[in-house]
């Protein structure tokens, strides 16, 4: 049988080769790049094809794709969200995506999004913080300490300058999870007992957590002048992390107003609420935070367009290090009309 030529093989980022590519190039400045090339990406806004997600929802969790395209690359990312799937020996998210090329629907790049989709969220959660968290802020309170946690903590220390995390769960062994996690990150971590506890002489509270439900993570009085609010908790329908009323005294920035509305914190709100976009702050075409006493909101859900360009960077990071291997992907007969011809001949002997 005829060996595949080059065409047949597209670029595959296992989760092994995702961890080696990190590592040599280093966690923060992993999250750093990603960030700007998350950024950069965000001032291209209008040329991208933009749709919410296609969510397959079950009373367990839910399964999505993701898909965009800038007219040059078509990329999407499948993934899920399972909450309960910890109790089983389970990740809440596993993802892998793909990269195409517009021009020939060839794809160019196929890869793990587990670590990847940690990496980008983390990413996006700093990037936003860029724009709208009060200047100089050192101290993070980081509610939720499941397996998103630790990237947060270490992406807002490499993009913002964070200096300290004070860390809460309802769960004292992801807390200390955590916080072992991050011993040696460089990051002065204070694990405490309560999300109020969490929130003393913080300026920039995340929450992440991950069960499905309308949940009140923050009360409005836990929230004073000149927070920012990182909430990025798996989101979707019917499942909630802020109280209402935070909502009422936050200006509101998302990535995609129809996905968020379904999907975020504002899902709580009139259709009609208003929200500032969030790649318009970036551009310059609408403010971000205008004065140190304003509350501040990311209401992010994550968009394809993160995933989008987590690829493409991977992508180019992982085909100068070599961090991939070749799969035979593609049905490349010598005919590309004789497809059935390829197939015959692979049964005879050699």
């Amino acid at each position: 049988m005829t060996p595949p030529s080059h065409l047949a093989f597209v670029p595959f980022i296992s989760v092994e080769n995702m961890m080696r590519l990190v590592h040599s190039i280093g966690v923060e400045t992993v999250l750093t790049e990603l960030a700007d090339a998350i950024e950069h990406d965000f001032t291209r806004w209008p040329l991208f094809d933009k749709t919410p997600r296609f969510g397959c929802h079950s009373e367990t969790g839910v399964i999505e794709l993701m898909p965009t395209s800038d007219g040059e690359f078509y990329g999407f990312k499948y993934v899920n969200g399972h909450p309960t799937n910890t109790k089983q020996g389970l990740q809440t998210v596993t993802a892998f995506g793909l990269l195409a090329d517009v021009a020939s629907g060839y794809p160019v790049l196929l890869s793990e999004m587990t670590v990847l989709t940690a990496l980008r969220t983390a990413a996006t959660s700093a990037m936003a913080a860029r724009h709208l968290a009060p200047k100089g802020a050192k101290v993070m309170a980081l509610i939720g300490n499941g397996a998103q946690s630790e990237f947060q903590a270490m992406a807002f220390k490499a993009v913002v300058g964070i200096e300290e995390v004070r860390l809460y769960d309802i769960d004292a062994a992801a807390t200390a999870k955590c916080a072992r996690n991050l011993a040696g990150s460089g990051l002065k971590v204070t694990a405490c007992r309560s999300s109020q506890e969490a929130m003393e002489g913080a300026t920039i509270v995340t929450t992440c957590t991950a069960d499905k439900q309308f949940a009140t993570i923050l009360t409005d009085n836990m929230i004073g002048d000149g927070i920012h609010i990182n909430a990025i908790g798996g989101d979707c329908p019917g499942k909630t992390e802020l109280h209402k009323d935070i909502l009422l005294r936050s200006q509101i920035f998302v990535e995609y107003p129809p996905q968020t509305r379904i999907e975020g914190e504002i899902q709580q709100m009139p259709a009609d609420h208003p929200v500032t976009e969030l790649w318009q702050v970036i551009t310059g075409e609408a403010e971000g935070r205008t004065s140190p006493s304003q509350i501040t909101l990311f209401d992010g859900v994550g968009f394809a367009i993160e995933d989008f360009s987590a690829l493409k960077y991977v992508h180019e990071r992982a085909l100068k290090t070599g961090h991939f291997v070749q799969l035979d992907m593609i049905a490349d007969p010598d005919d590309p009309r004789d497809l059935f011809g390829m197939l015959a001949r692979a049964g005879e002997p050699d």
